[in-house]
């Protein structure tokens, strides 16, 4: 017995066994109904979603000459029986892909003009519509436009965009959509009980997920499956067969992710690549499970996951154990991922870090242990000192201790011991550092920004004791503590430290300061800052007469800008060697 694909031997013969297509198939029962049929038809969509097979059974209800009641072909009648044994001399099929000149519609047209012999209609079924020449298309518009009365157009593409719109005007266009999942599993569960094949629900979401939309290629896949598993269709063989990879290792990804296991996560992937899997594919499936997850958090989303009822309730399981703002930041990373993916040198290496941040998303902030930043590095500082100085003996350590009591008994607020006020003939004190004030954390940093309204630098604030010297200082001296001052101030403080950095503070009468700025605005907004920056520079030079003065520039007269133009003709001017460049080099001013 002659075998036949499944494609082909459970291809749809009704309206109502067509798959997929209720609102399209409901649609051409009711003209055939009414008989109100247009004289051209055009029928879009994807591959293997049932246009040509729509069009035939269009066709034979057409000429049929006992249609039901439902629109339906009687399949008893001469039409429809010479139809089925595929002798009828009314129905017409043309594959546009091998038959796309001039003469070929040329000799279309002439058979146009030949009456049918049995029914009402002479149908033209015309594939691929859209692989017509530009002058076939032209040669076809008036026959389409006006064709006579007992002729019918059915045009069948999966190019829409790419007929002429003269074409696309002249015909009703129905547009097909694709299989869902759920469609294609069922239809294959029929397939399957018609070929006594026994099979597993997930395997057969499997095939139909491959299949992309196709229900064509879903049974084609359909068969090479039941070869491969001879008759017992399981999930782990139709995997291996179809070279897909395994769900499972999502659902494992994601779960060591939950739990930081950086490690057993590189230890999967490279398992996952040893098998022959690309990690930009990972990255996709990995993303598309992480979405499935996410619509399982809520029952609304619930039914949108197109997978089986098995999975569904895996995905509402891990979805407990998953926090949104997880699921959110893990498919940004993976997005972020697929768009660098194909210009990455090193394509393993992005799918790798991509992992291991999303490994860290759920990782506490102050733990450093799996390459975060540290929020503080004290406890660093410490045992790297403790570590560099050598170890001391009892009497040591109190001789230490007695020496340095007087020199850390007086330390300022800023962390900056100030020198001791003991006589000279006291033994000179072992230098001590206090620990407490090594590195500063940016939490710490805000937070004293916002308690003090005084504060422009770290460490300093309006209770500041400051050393009472009256040291000299240059203008050089000035001006590096002054760019200094406006690199340490806090980010929130930023527009006014640029435009301080773009001034030059200058030393009128020693130790007075005074500051000249371009406008009363940024002279008020200066005052308001002016005691905290005479109280830093105090600090900083050590000389606590420091006062300083802002005063507005005086505008003499507007200044007229210069073109680039103008700009040259006076550089030219100026000097001439820039003239006799321009003409060696014949340059032209931009």
């Amino acid at each position: 017995m002659e075998y036949i694909v499944s494609a082909r031997k459970y291809r749809p013969m009704t309206f109502d066994s067509v798959v997929g297509q209720e609102a399209l198939t409901t649609t051409l029962k009711n003209a055939v109904k009414s008989g109100k049929l247009a004289h051209a038809y055009l029928f879009c969509g994807p591959r293997g979603v049932g246009k040509t097979t729509c069009a035939r059974i269009f066709a034979k209800a057409i000429n049929c000459q006992h249609p039901t009641a439902e629109g339906e072909a009687c399949n008893e009648c001469e039409s429809c029986q010479s139809f089925n044994e595929q002798r009828s001399l009314n129905i017409f099929e043309l594959d546009a892909a091998s038959n796309n000149s001039v003469e070929h519609i040329k000799t279309l047209m002439e058979q146009t003009r030949i009456p049918p012999q049995l029914g009402r209609y002479k149908v033209f079924i015309i594939d691929e519509v859209h692989m017509l020449s530009t002058a076939a298309f032209n040669a076809f518009l008036k026959t389409l436009e006006e064709p006579p009365a007992h002729v019918i157009f059915i045009l069948a593409t999966t190019e829409k965009h790419k007929i002429l719109p003269t074409i696309l005007s002249r015909c009703q266009i129905y547009d097909f959509e694709r299989m869902t999942i759920r469609n294609t599993v069922n239809h294959l569960k029929h397939v399957a009980e018609q070929e006594s094949i026994t099979y597993e629900e997930q395997a057969l979401a499997v095939i139909a997920e491959k299949a992309d939309g196709g229900m064509r290629d879903a049974l084609s896949i359909f068969d090479q499956a039941a070869s491969f598993c001879q008759g017992n269709i399981t999930y782990e063989k139709v995997i291996e067969d179809l070279n897909v990879l395994d769900s499972e290792n999502y659902f494992q990804i994601i779960d060591l992710s939950i739990n930081n296991k950086v490690s057993d996560i590189m230890v999967l992937l490279n398992h996952i690549i040893n098998k022959g899997f690309d990690g930009g594919l990972l990255i996709q499936g990995l993303a598309k499970h992480v979405r499935n997850v996410l619509m399982a958090k809520d029952l609304q989303t619930l039914p949108l996951l197109e997978v089986s009822d098995q999975q569904r309730e895996r995905y509402a399981e891990q979805a407990k154990k998953c926090e949104t703002r997880f699921l959110y930041q893990a498919l940004k990373l993976m997005n972020q991922c697929d768009i660098n993916y194909r210009q990455s040198s090193n394509k393993r290496l992005l799918v790798e870090l991509t992992l291991i941040e999303i490994a860290q998303i759920t990782q506490p902030d102050d733990d450093a242990s799996a390459g975060r930043r540290p929020r503080r590095l004290k406890s660093l500082f410490k045992q790297l000192i403790q570590q560099s100085q050598p170890k001391k003996t009892a009497p040591q350590v109190a001789q230490a201790k007695t020496a340095a009591s007087p020199v850390t008994a007086k330390v300022t607020e800023t962390g900056v011991p100030t020198p001791s006020q003991q006589p000279n003939t006291a033994p000179k004190p072992t230098q001590t550092m206090k620990l407490d004030n090594i590195g500063f954390s940016w939490g710490s940093l805000r937070q004293n920004t916002k308690n003090s309204k005084m504060n422009i630098l770290p460490g300093t604030d309006a209770t500041t004791r400051v050393e009472q010297t009256d040291a000299t200082f240059t203008q050089e001296e000035l001006e590096l503590q002054w760019m200094s001052m406006c690199n340490r101030m806090p980010q929130e403080f930023s527009g006014i430290a640029t435009r301080m950095k773009n001034m030059n503070p200058v030393i009128t009468t020693f130790p007075q300061l005074q500051v000249t700025v371009d406008n009363t605005l940024i002279q008020q907004q200066m005052e308001e800052f002016k005691g905290r920056i005479v109280k830093t520079l105090i600090n900083s030079l050590h000389n606590t007469g420091i006062t300083l003065e802002i005063t507005v520039v005086e505008q003499t007269g507007r200044v007229r800008l210069l073109t680039r133009r103008e700009q040259f003709e006076a550089l030219r001017k100026e000097n001439p060697a820039v003239e006799k460049l321009r003409q060696d080099f014949d340059l032209e001013l931009a």
